[in-house]
């Protein structure tokens, strides 16, 4: 039987009991949300993403880092951290952030590929959390009808951007940067 049902009588979890874990979770505020394997549709969309970010940066100090792969989003110790996500892709320029766990602090950016299973968590309580914890852009990726959420955080909140699916998106943090979404669905 794996660590997480031998814990679920807790009332609220931290990052380090998802490290004794076996199955894929999150965390937000101490609450655990399982989370469904990906549709071939999701990664596909998530290859393309990859693909065009990661030329991008290529030769600058940034990361692109596409799931699974922890993001602690409030750095605490791991005894006190009760938010940790995985979010389909991120890039993070500041290298002091990147530990052998995964992110230690808030990503530049964030890209959240909606399935059906998290489509409102993505965009109402990861929403929230990626607001509070400063990511500076959060993307969310529509497969069903092909378009992007772009949100930029200014003065502390998101300002919404809306594009349809054939649109080319600038990508705020990575100046320059423009992403096809032709390519991407």
């Amino acid at each position: 039987m794996g660590g997480l049902a031998l814990r679920l009588d807790k009332e609220s979890f931290t990052y380090a009991d998802i490290l004794e874990m076996d199955e894929r979770v999150e965390l937000i505020e101490g609450k655990l949300y399982m989370m469904a394997p990906p549709s071939t549709r999701h990664q596909l969309i998530s290859a393309e993403l990859f693909f065009q970010l990661k030329a991008y940066v290529q030769g600058k100090p940034c990361q692109v880092i596409a799931a699974p792969f922890g993001v602690r989003l409030f750095p605490r110790a791991y005894q006190q951290d009760d938010t940790f996500v995985e979010p389909d892709m991120v890039v993070v320029c500041d290298a002091a952030k990147l530990d052998e766990w995964g992110c230690n602090g808030a990503p530049d950016l964030i890209i959240e590929i909606l399935s059906p299973s998290n489509a409102e968590y993505d965009k109402e309580i990861k929403f929230y959390q990626y607001q509070k914890a400063g990511v500076l852009e959060y993307w969310i990726v529509n497969p069903w009808n092909p378009s992007v959420q772009v949100n930029i955080l200014k003065k502390g909140r998101y300002l919404t951007f809306e594009y349809p699916g054939i649109a080319l998106v600038p990508v705020s943090v990575l100046p320059g940067c423009v992403i096809n979404l032709k390519e991407v669905f």
